[in-house]
């Protein structure tokens, strides 16, 4: 029952709500979100097959590079795709389970050995439920200027003040020493961009990782639109903030991921295959 509304003695709808604070408005709203948005039914495998082919439909793929992982139920361990897969070949019964050292205890094939960075952030950060590295097109166009990610427009707020930046490529990131480059710029923030590389986000679940990483290929792309005509405009801290708090919540998250999962599984019904 709607409780923002009642009518008049003469049938006329009455609101209640043109007066109230933003900040009781904003309260309602995620009450709002938290009785309305589903826990979702999926499984970590499906969550994470599902991402890789929302990810590859929204350009995300580069040949086999990039890899998505994410914590599975034993400590110490994750899922990630087999080497030699791309993103659109990922189902729920192909991903590999792993361990910290990349030896598969489940499934067939190797993982990627660029995953060793995972490792090392997923150790770094207790947090950290999964992680996607992905080289998109845009993403990897303003890698190339050695610049960080500008957050510079309301979309992007979840990642401002949360997009960390590696200025110098450290190499192929296939060795320990990367791990620790990697995982020590990262810090603390919900993403880096890497220079010469592409992007790592590091989210609190499947759901925030798959949506941050929606996130930062339309904020690069924007951005080398935005530097083409002329100079960036910098976000009023305070207002960026609230919004960066607003949009990154579970639930949103959560919001996000059930309309890319639909609309993933249109078109790869084969996703959550076993």
């Amino acid at each position: 029952m709607n409780t923002l509304s009642s009518y008049s003695p003469e049938g006329s709808l009455v609101t209640t709500t043109m007066s109230t604070a933003k900040t009781d408005l904003m309260k309602r709203a995620l009450d709002g979100m938290n009785r309305n948005v589903a826990e979702s039914p999926l499984t970590v495998r499906e969550k994470v097959a599902l991402t890789c082919r929302a990810l590859f439909d929204a350009g995300h793929d580069s040949g086999l590079a990039g890899q998505i992982t994410a914590r599975a139920e034993t400590p110490g361990t994750y899922y990630t795709q087999r080497l030699g897969l791309g993103f659109d070949e990922i189902t729920a019964g192909n991903l590999l389970l792993v361990d910290e050292d990349l030896t598969v205890l489940q499934g067939e094939g190797m993982a990627n050995p660029a995953n060793r960075f995972h490792s090392w952030i997923y150790r770094a950060r207790s947090d950290v439920r999964c992680i996607v590295h992905t080289h998109p097109f845009h993403v990897a166009a303003l890698s190339m200027l050695e610049v960080p990610l500008v957050v510079s427009q309301m979309d992007i707020a979840p990642l401002y003040d949360d997009c960390a930046f590696l200025p110098e490529w450290p190499g192929v990131p296939v060795g320990n020493e990367e791990g620790e480059i990697i995982s020590g710029a990262l810090g603390d923030k919900k993403a880096i961009l890497l220079a010469h590389h592409g992007h790592v986000v590091a989210g609190s679940s499947v759901e925030e990782a798959c949506s941050l990483a929606m996130l930062i290929e339309r904020g690069a792309k924007l951005q080398l639109a935005a530097m083409a005509a002329g100079t960036i405009a910098e976000l009023p801290d305070r207002l960026a903030r609230e919004a960066h708090d607003w949009t990154l919540t579970p639930k949103r998250s959560q919001a996000n991921f059930a309309y890319y999962a639909r609309r993933a599984l249109a078109h790869h019904p084969d996703a959550l295959t076993n």
